[in-house]
């Protein structure tokens, strides 16, 4: 028997003083305030079969599911499928360097596709593959996988059969949220959305993906 849920978990806060989009660039893990994120994400479903955890391979990811780990007593790991979207940002704080740079411009040609990186599409069909392998790689219970907004918000308007397309500072998707899926027939459908560290949210820095 495959798994009863799969809760889609997002990073907490990064440590990110400068404000530059980080998409895939090393060296950005958990402030202090998204390592308390990430535990209260862990703790909030303390008590439940939680028989496997998954993570992105980028830091931020796996020290989010650090408390994942100490809890359910579990070896993290690795699926490469869950990782940030590649784009032509990195590195970047776009609020300041847009302006400054006509270099960057042609990038927002079409945001549909996205033309700066991955196509939705893409990324769809990676974490739609990931959820589904992972669900059915264990017998019964519940699947965490760590993931980041864009793939995480690309499952969800998935399953929900919406159009992928869509405005970025729109997603529901909030730093340690828990999207949870279900499997009803021969698909994935939404059955709670929760933000366990919503009272840290206030101003937290979220800048870091589009």
């Amino acid at each position: 028997m495959p798994a009863d849920l799969i809760h889609l978990v997002r990073h907490g806060e990064v440590e990110n003083p400068h404000g530059v989009l980080y998409g895939r660039l090393d060296g950005f893990g958990l402030s202090d305030r998204g390592a308390l994120m990430a535990k209260a994400a862990a703790d909030s479903l303390a008590g439940r079969d939680i028989r496997s955890v998954v993570s992105s391979p980028l830091q931020r990811a796996q020290e989010s599911a650090a408390p994942w780990i100490e809890r359910f007593q579990l070896e993290l790991e690795l699926e490469p499928r869950l990782i940030e979207p590649t784009n032509r940002f990195e590195g970047l704080n776009l609020r300041r360097d847009i302006p400054r740079d006509p270099r960057i411009w042609p990038y927002f040609l079409n945001p549909l596709r996205p033309s700066w990186g991955e196509p939705f599409t893409s990324i769809r069909r990676r974490m739609m593959a990931a959820i589904s392998d992972h669900w059915a790689a264990v017998d019964g219970g519940e699947v965490v996988l760590v993931s980041h907004q864009a793939p995480i918000w690309m499952v969800a308007l998935s399953v929900a059969r919406k159009p992928l397309p869509h405005n970025p500072s729109r997603r529901r998707c909030a730093l340690s949220s828990i999207t949870t899926l279900a499997r009803r027939g021969d698909t994935f459908v939404e059955v709670s959305y929760a933000e366990p560290a919503a009272e840290l949210l206030t101003g937290a820095i979220d800048t870091g993906a589009v």
